[in-house]
């Protein structure tokens, strides 16, 4: 199986762990790896590198991403999701009180570089233990807020009032266009928070990472070794990264640990290195006068 990336739809009801033990098997490596988890609950692209590929996933894994949303104002709960009880519910007036402006007002206050506070059950790591696996015990888990930027948080369709039972919520979607490490359940937890009504996630789906889409991405039905499709990691890494290519020389020098000549400025770190055949060779930045490596692809088929 040659080294490269292979886009996945992933289903609901899927861990990403899943998803990488089932590519396992189906490219027949133990060298698979993923750019991002999503919750069982979320649907969308999962970014799977296979072989060498699996050093390129570093450089991935802090892209910008898209999501589409199914936010439920009304109720706050423990997963700040669907998928766990209400901690309390708002009345059916107060939910009917909330109007397109206000949600617009309220989304202001949460665009741009905001300060977040992670959901509890996160897979953030306190003391050694998941922030999850705490909750789950028992604990009132309380994570620490970290910067975060949110580029474009907008209502898609109109807002709708549901009934369920005896409560009263409104639902509506959103596009969320964010940087890496953003919490969707703690911004719909956020949101109801400053309508004062409560709110989380009723359903979730991730449509870009960088410059790969879930439109271009495979659905685990069906899939087999033969019908797997994999981005060449040259080719992956062309479709992402600023691009250098570097002259014989260059190349011999970064295999062999050496830095070499900056050719000009970027503000687009780290830049895909290849070589004059179209190869990948390294992933570099800019250091002082110079330029180092990060990681250097092996020669043979870049595997």
């Amino acid at each position: 199986m040659s080294s490269g990336l292979v886009l996945i739809d992933k289903p609901s009801g899927w861990t990403s762990h899943d998803v990488v033990a089932r590519l396992r098997k189906l490219a027949g490596t133990r060298r698979v790896g993923h750019a991002g988890t999503l919750d069982p609950m979320a649907t969308g692209l999962l970014l799977i590198g296979v072989n060498s590929a699996t050093k390129l996933l570093t450089f991935l894994v802090g892209e910008n991403k898209t999501y589409e949303a199914t936010i439920r104002l009304g109720a706050n709960t423990i997963t700040d999701d669907k998928e766990s009880e209400f901690i309390d519910v708002a009345s059916a007036a107060a939910v009917s009180a909330v109007t397109p402006e206000k949600i617009e007002q309220a989304l202001a206050a949460l665009r741009g570089p905001i300060s977040q506070r992670p959901s509890s059950v996160s897979a953030i790591k306190v003391d050694g233990q998941r922030a999850y696996d705490r909750v789950r015990s028992g604990e009132d888990v309380k994570l620490v807020e970290r910067p975060v930027t949110i580029h474009a948080f907008e209502i898609s369709g109109s807002p709708t009032l549901v009934t369920e039972g005896e409560n009263t919520f409104l639902d509506f979607e959103a596009i969320i266009d964010c940087s890496s490490g953003t919490y969707i359940r703690a911004l719909a937890r956020d949101l109801g928070e400053a309508l004062k009504v409560g709110g989380h996630l009723t359903a979730l789906r991730r449509t870009k990472i960088g410059s790969y889409e879930v439109s271009g991405a495979q659905s685990l039905d069906g899939l087999t070794p033969e019908t797997l499709e994999v981005l060449d990691i040259s080719e992956a890494a062309r479709q992402q990264f600023a691009k250098r290519t570097l002259s014989a020389q260059e190349e011999i020098d970064l295999r062999h640990g050496k830095r070499i000549t900056q050719v000009g400025d970027t503000d687009k770190e780290p830049v895909a290195a290849f070589s004059e055949s179209g190869a990948l060779i390294a992933m570099v930045v800019n250091a002082g006068e110079s330029v180092k490596s990060l990681v250097v692809f092996a020669e043979e088929s870049n595997d």
